[in-house]
């Protein structure tokens, strides 16, 4: 009876490397995404320039796997469940219930996928030559694959993506998923503490009266003298040396 281990060309996982049949090796990274509809137009020509020098400047060969799986969302509707039976409040309850009627109706209608991306870096057994024990083939595997890993995640940052190293756990579960499916979610036996639902609202407070004191009464001030009008003095006119008078006839 065939087994799917016979299919895979793997033999092990040795520090979070993968050991192949042909006498090879791989690491596996997981990058981050980007919304890159969301992006201007600056910014999405800035990030094809930075991905093109990042190709460019390999000397080795890599390998970009996208994996899509149904988004499985059991344990979710499960704390909304809790949530709902939790909580006091007859509104916040049945608007709980409307919210998670809406998620169920969209998972229904419209097929939610969740995507990962992955960076393979292989490592081909014709770049190893021949080696005298398996040891030695392991050590110069970690030794090549390394740098080439670091040069990575430094090329991926200039782009904004973040990239880590899948662990020996990380990368059996990623492969259990995709020759076996997604299995069962377990469900969540964590409890929700009905204090945390509570919605707090803050009493109004009385608008504070400002008490209005009488107006003393301003002490009365000397009238200022009325000025009366000085009477006009005819000057003579500097600019002549003489004055004419008008005679009385």
């Amino acid at each position: 009876m065939s087994t799917t281990q016979q299919h895979l060309s793997i033999t092990d996982i040795q520090d979070d490397i993968l050991l192949l049949k042909d006498g090879g090796g791989a690491l596996v990274l997981q990058v981050s995404a980007v919304n890159f509809g969301l992006l201007s137009d600056r910014e999405q020509v800035a990030i094809i320039g930075s991905f093109a020098q990042m190709l460019n400047s390999l000397s080795f060969s890599i390998q970009i796997v996208i994996h899509s799986e149904r988004l499985n969302i059991t344990s979710y509707l499960q704390i909304l469940d809790k949530a709902q039976k939790a909580q006091t409040n007859p509104l916040l309850s049945k608007m709980i219930t409307e919210y998670k009627q809406f998620i169920q109706s969209t998972i229904k209608e419209n097929e939610v996928l969740d995507k990962k991306f992955y960076v393979i870096i292989p490592l081909f057994s014709l770049e190893l030559g021949i080696s005298a024990s398996k040891e030695k083939l392991k050590q110069k595997i970690k030794t090549i694959l390394l740098p080439r890993r670091d040069q990575i995640i430094r090329q991926l940052a200039r782009v904004g993506l973040k990239a880590n190293q899948l662990t020996k756990q990380e990368l059996i579960t990623v492969f259990y998923d995709i020759y076996n499916g997604e299995g069962p979610e377990q469900s969540i036996n964590q409890s929700v503490n009905p204090a945390q639902l509570a919605v707090k609202l803050k009493s109004p407070q009385p608008a504070k009266q400002q008490q209005t004191e009488p107006k003393k009464p301003e002490p009365a001030q000397p009238a200022a003298p009325t000025s009366q009008p000085s009477p006009s003095v005819t000057q003579a006119s500097r600019t002549h040396p003489f004055v004419v008078e008008e005679l009385e006839g």
